[in-house]
């Protein structure tokens, strides 16, 4: 029936930080005891979420949902300052699983607002982590989204504007943003490092490789992840037919039609459970040559937020690092 040859991004899937989220909220329920209020998804993946929520997570939208004096973690996307403030109001315990990538964000904008510039973040308006940066300084932060929103820009002074971006957004397109904004303001500043996480820019390189091989990719990821919605764009982009997937089960038998070679990656909140049960689909159709295109090693590893380190270091538990 075909696809005969299944083709494997490397990397794909978890990410340190999404890893690292993930276990906070693990060992919260193993050293606490359910209920654990989680605020918003974890991470960007309805698989994670079901499975967390079978343990006794309990996901909420706001930290005003969560009763007062429970235990909330914050997800891996951040929050605002105002979020904090409001636990503390509330009495909550809190424990922080934010990225530290997405943290080191949150620095950049306390900086370079406190420094007098005007804050372009490059984003997706709406998303979790641009309204969690966003707070950080939100009288001198502007969103912009495309390259045309640019030219409509205007700011207080040309000469003190600083950049910043989302992490998890398109490499290409991002750089072509920044692009126009340094002809816009010439004296324009930015972040020492990129901001874009590791990881997105790794499964987007892997993906670009990938879809030159394959007549069709398939991105295990949620419709909400920004990573993983990046991932399709960049598959097309680069001459491949490529669809979003929750699982084995959303493959459409339309999309096979004439594909000799799929190619699959996962976005970086998917775990690699999802994938298996693809490739075992593919199996199960008839594949036979089942490999991995690896276009880069990752070795990132995060320790886990101080609150669950100092449980885990009572018990005598050794302490892990994630990754």
């Amino acid at each position: 029936m075909g696809p005969f040859r299944v083709l494997l991004a490397s990397p794909r899937g978890y990410c340190a930080g999404v890893d690292r989220a993930v276990q906070t909220v693990e060992h919260a329920l193993d050293l606490y005891g359910a209920p654990i209020y989680v605020r918003k998804e974890i991470v960007h993946n309805k698989h994670v979420v079901k499975e967390l929520e079978k343990r006794g997570a309990i996901f909420v939208e706001e930290e005003t949902e969560v009763p007062e004096g429970a235990m909330v973690v914050f997800s891996a996307h951040g929050v605002a300052p105002s979020v904090h403030a409001n636990a503390a109001a509330r009495k909550l315990q809190t424990i922080d699983a934010t990225c530290p990538l997405v943290t080191k964000v949150h620095v950049e904008a306390r900086k370079f607002a406190a420094d007098g510039y005007t804050i372009i973040l490059v984003g997706h308006e709406g998303h979790e982590e641009v309204e969690g940066t966003t707070g950080e300084a939100p009288d001198r932060t502007i969103l912009v989204q495309t390259e045309e929103e640019v030219d409509t820009l205007e700011v207080e002074d040309p000469d003190r504007v600083a950049f910043i971006t989302q992490t998890t957004l398109s490499v290409d397109e991002t750089g072509s943003i920044i692009a126009r904004l340094k002809q816009k303001f010439p004296n324009m500043i930015g972040p020492k490092t990129d901001d874009i996480c590791y990881a997105t820019t790794n499964r987007q390189a892997a993906v670009k490789e990938l879809a030159q091989h394959c007549e069709l990719v398939l991105v295990i990821g949620s419709t909400n992840s920004s990573n993983s919605n990046r991932l399709v764009e960049v598959a097309r982009e680069h001459g491949s037919e490529s669809y979003l997937i929750d699982n084995h089960d959303q493959v459409d038998e339309s999309w096979l039609d004439g594909v000799e070679t799929v190619g699959i990656t996962s976005g970086a909140s998917a775990p690699e459970e999802l994938v298996e049960r693809l490739v075992d689909y593919f199996r199960e159709r008839g594949a036979t040559d089942v490999s991995e295109l690896e276009t880069v090693k990752e070795d990132v590893r995060f320790m886990l937020p101080g609150e669950i380190r100092r449980q885990l270091a009572d018990t005598g538990t050794e302490l892990p690092v994630v990754g």
